[in-house]
């Protein structure tokens, strides 16, 4: 049915009046995208003029089931009428089992539940801290263009200069080294290192991948120097891959034994519902033992029965195959696109719906606006109806949700192309 000219009016009105409402009352801490969403559909979104986006940024990597999923709303309902919330003082079933399914999916070893990615890592640190105490090592190694939160640590940690200005001084006992690079990482090593934290494929500074020979040699590194090897799994991690965590999808045809000491989740873990966790291994897993480290909220029953959720219908409709096999079909389709318009596009990687566009900054079509790159496609993407996330200054995310189907990912692909063959 048409809407009347009356009608469109005020649903275009109520953009600006959302506009206005964060403007007066929100803290300014997001530039945000002039787009007001108001629901969901599976791979898609509704903003309040009732324009529909095909959404493959996936609420950063977080919409594992896509938008308003039945089943999701149905584990959330069953749970909310037996308990939501009673303290880790007790005992809760939903926590037990999400546990043991998520060691059962890394390997021996115990979990913590929390509420985020941020607070993920911050227990790796206070791991790390606690396991060099008594040699007097507490500095962590990093890699720059790393991400690891925005907490005052979380920022320490991160390799990212634009994160960390006008919070000086940082948090003590972080340093950052080039990324994939093994010779760089064995020399900052000093008698107060106790641990090092990468992630597996970086995400926020626009997909790049760690070498199977790196983690491999940063494994081999740790167990030499009696260090911790903590992986940062929030955005790889959830079977983004083809894989539960992004390290299991490099090192998949990769001979020999690899663990990690400990790794921290979030993210898709509750498909959109707020939860993190991180997870030990066994020898290391009494570290943290009572009164080292709590949450108020962290696996309440709630985020646990919905994680649970998440995990059977992944496994049931083979969700992690749907990504391997449609992020291979969309990387092929980027590279036919890199090749079609090489004045444009520059490269594409990734893994699994985990993929990064990278666009050359000096195709004319950018021309000289002050707009980063990515910026101006996301934008550009916008207009066509579909949601991408930026990353760093001339990369676009795609990380929708594991269950987007092959019709949704080629109009996205169709839309990505009609935006390239305009910047030519």
């Amino acid at each position: 049915m048409e809407m009347s000219g009356e009608m469109k009016a005020l649903k275009i009105d109520r953009l600006s009046d959302i506009r206005k409402l964060f403007q007066r009352n929100v803290v300014p801490t997001y530039a945000r995208f002039n787009v007001a969403l108001d629901h969901g559909d599976g791979s898609y979104v509704f903003d309040v003029a009732g324009k529909r986006y095909l959404d493959l940024g996936g609420g950063i990597a977080v919409c594992a089931l896509g938008h308003a999923n039945p089943e999701i709303t149905d584990a959330l309902l069953e749970q909310s009428r037996k308990l939501l919330h009673v303290s880790n003082l007790y005992f809760t079933k939903p926590q037990a089992q999400l546990a043991e399914a998520l060691v059962r999916l890394i390997g021996p070893g115990r979990c913590f539940f929390c509420n985020s990615g941020a607070e993920a890592n911050e227990g790796l640190y206070k791991l790390a801290r606690k396991f060099g105490h008594d040699q007097g090592r507490y500095e962590i190694l990093t890699t720059d263009g790393s991400f690891h939160g925005r907490t005052l640590a979380g920022i320490a940690a991160t390799g990212q200069e634009k994160v960390k200005k006008g919070f000086e001084p940082m948090v003590a006992g972080f340093r950052q080294v080039p990324f994939n690079d093994l010779e760089a990482m064995g020399a900052a090593i000093t008698s107060e290192t106790a641990a090092i934290l990468v992630e597996s494929i970086q995400g926020e500074s626009g997909i790049t991948v760690a070498t199977a020979e790196y983690l491999l040699g940063l494994r081999k590194l740790c167990d030499e120097r009696g260090l911790l090897l903590l992986l940062d799994e929030v955005q790889a991690g959830h079977f983004r891959t083809g894989r539960f965590h992004g390290w299991q999808r490099i090192l998949e045809n990769v001979a020999g034994d690899f663990q990690p000491d400990a790794i921290s989740m979030a993210k898709a873990l509750g498909g959109g519902f707020p939860i993190g966790a991180f997870w030990v291994r066994e020898t290391y897993s009494d570290l943290l033992s009572s009164g080292t480290h709590a949450t108020t909220f962290g696996g309440n029953p709630l985020g646990c029965a919905v994680a649970l959720k998440v995990l059977e219908v992944i496994e049931r409709d083979q969700l992690a195959e749907n990504a391997r096999e449609l992020g291979r079909f969309i990387t092929d389709e980027l590279q036919r696109l890199i090749r079609k318009f090489p004045s444009v596009l520059k490269e594409v990687r990734g893994f699994g719906l985990m993929i990064g566009l990278e666009f050359r900054t000096d195709a004319s079509g950018f021309g000289a606006a002050e707009t980063p790159a990515a910026l101006q496609v996301v934008e550009r993407l916008h207009a066509a109806g579909v949601l991408t996330v930026p990353a760093g200054t001339s990369v676009i995310r795609l990380l929708p949700a594991l269950n987007l189907t092959r019709p949704e990912a080629m109009e996205g692909l169709r839309a990505i192309e009609a935006v390239v063959a305009e910047l030519v």
